[in-house]
């Protein structure tokens, strides 16, 4: 997940308060009128005190901790990588996810890619609909012991279906979510994991 905070903002025409939030790789500011920074933008951002600051001046001021915090996120953003978790030897299965450049990555950090359905660190299942949901307990035999399931499905506007939905599907079948991320521009995915005892 990204960042999310309530900050009080300086820029060229003046204060203002509002919302900022970090998804890499857009700054976003939500206050008497929306602003939004993108990867080109943010370069050169780094902590004063107190304050996050942008190359155009602009100033929000988070605690001297979080915007060090900030600054580095933004400085260097993690992959997708790293976000969802996978390591080099993990076992791991894509089943009908439409993103061509994902499997480049997973060979470039040297993850296993298998296409057994056994014993997997991670599963990557598109599901856009009622029937892709209902075969989520198909898949959980497929999960090592402490193997996680991330179910793949189109967001914003293009939803088929809410994350409610996948949550609740998942825990019919004994999941549990424990995380989200934006796996693309065009893609959310939710992360789940057999319930512990």
């Amino acid at each position: 997940m990204g960042k999310d905070a309530q900050v009080a903002a300086r820029f060229a025409d003046g204060p203002d308060e509002g919302r900022l939030q970090y998804e890499a790789p857009k700054l976003l500011f939500r206050g008497r009128e929306r602003r939004v920074w993108d990867a080109e933008a943010l370069k050169g951002v780094r902590a004063e005190g107190p304050d996050l600051v942008l190359t155009d001046g602009a100033r929000f001021t988070l605690g001297e901790k979080a915007a060090a915090n900030w600054a580095d996120a933004i400085a260097n953003p993690r992959g997708r990588l790293d976000k969802i978790g996978v390591k080099a030897g993990m076992r791991v299965a894509v089943l009908g996810v439409a993103d061509h450049a994902f499997a480049g990555e997973l060979a470039a950090r040297d993850a296993a890619l298998v296409n057994d359905l056994e014993a997997l660190d991670l599963l990557f299942y598109a599901a856009d609909s009622a029937g892709e949901l209902a075969r989520l307990g198909e898949l959980v035999p497929a999960l090592a012991e402490r193997g996680a399931l991330w179910v793949v499905s189109r967001k914003g506007k293009a939803a088929t279906v809410r994350d409610v939905e996948v949550m609740a599907a998942a825990k019919a079948f004994g999941l549990v979510d424990n995380k989200v991320v934006g796996f693309s521009d065009t893609l959310t995915a939710l992360r789940f994991t057999r319930r512990r005892g």
